[in-house]
């Protein structure tokens, strides 16, 4: 009955630490970037949008008429966020191309990821987009994505944080850019990856996709999620101050910086 109820509109789900894929698309399928200037203009707006609402964003990929966004929200604070970017974004691109009236198609959709069994799955997704839309044949081929930054290709925009694809594939930079890149490689001929989408908005392993399920029913507050699915990944702080860091006051607060952003 629940999935019969949420098919016409999917509830959106928000807890502090959540990890979302997003994608918003053009109204009437038009082009939501006319030129190059028009998507710096969006990536800059969404660097806003992180410090603002302390958003995290893994990996992005810009097309033509749609985007696609992974993000993470320390705080639970996803649709404020969306409202800003949408809404932002909108204000400046109709201004520059002297149209009025709505960008993009109703509402954006968002898919809550489990971030410890896929989101390293829905990021190769999100940036292999461009092959399965048959615009090129390789993704270091699309400037708009965040492919290239995160093998080291080019300077990662400010809106995008690579480290923690990185950190799946090793500690070395050079060794976890190139495994990366074969990952990518390694899905391009992969079957979808959203059959197991619960609600058309919950994308995760049993437990997690269950926890969830009872509370769009009302039967579980979202704080009984456990712990080690929110925060997943998190590093603890013997590793971040290993060996003698604490002695080097420089490379300490170095390390008091890190751990805060991770």
């Amino acid at each position: 009955m629940i999935d019969s109820i949420i098919m016409s509109r999917p509830l959106r789900i928000e807890y502090a630490g959540a990890v979302y894929h997003i994608t918003s698309r053009g109204n009437e399928k038009k082009a939501v970037y006319k030129d190059d200037i028009d998507r710096e203009i969006f990536l800059e707006a969404l660097f806003q949008v992180n410090k603002r609402y302390n958003w995290n964003c893994h990996a992005y990929c810009l097309m033509n008429n749609h985007y696609h966004l992974i993000i993470e929200t320390p705080d639970g604070n996803l649709s404020v966020g969306m409202r800003q970017l949408n809404g932002v974004y909108t204000q400046t691109f109709n201004r520059r191309h002297k149209r009025v009236g709505h960008l993009f198609q109703g509402r954006y959709k968002a898919i809550l990821i489990q971030k410890d069994s896929h989101l390293l799955e829905v990021c190769r997704y999100v940036v292999l987009n461009p092959l399965r839309a048959r615009a090129i044949e390789r993704p270091d081929k699309w400037k708009w994505s965040s492919y290239l930054a995160t093998v080291g290709k080019e300077k990662p925009h400010s809106c995008m944080n690579p480290e923690w694809i990185l950190g799946q594939f090793g500690t070395t930079r050079s060794i976890a850019e190139e495994a990366y890149r074969k990952f990518v490689h390694s899905g391009i001929r992969q079957e979808s990856i959203w059959k197991s989408v619960r609600c058309q908005s919950i994308l995760g392993e049993e437990e997690f996709t269950t926890t969830l399920m009872d509370y769009l029913r009302g039967k579980r507050d979202i704080v009984d999620l456990p712990k080690v699915q929110r925060y997943a990944d998190r590093p603890g702080l013997t590793q971040l101050f290993s060996g003698n860091i604490v002695q080097d006051i420089s490379k300490r607060n170095e390390k008091i910086h890190e751990a805060v952003q991770r």
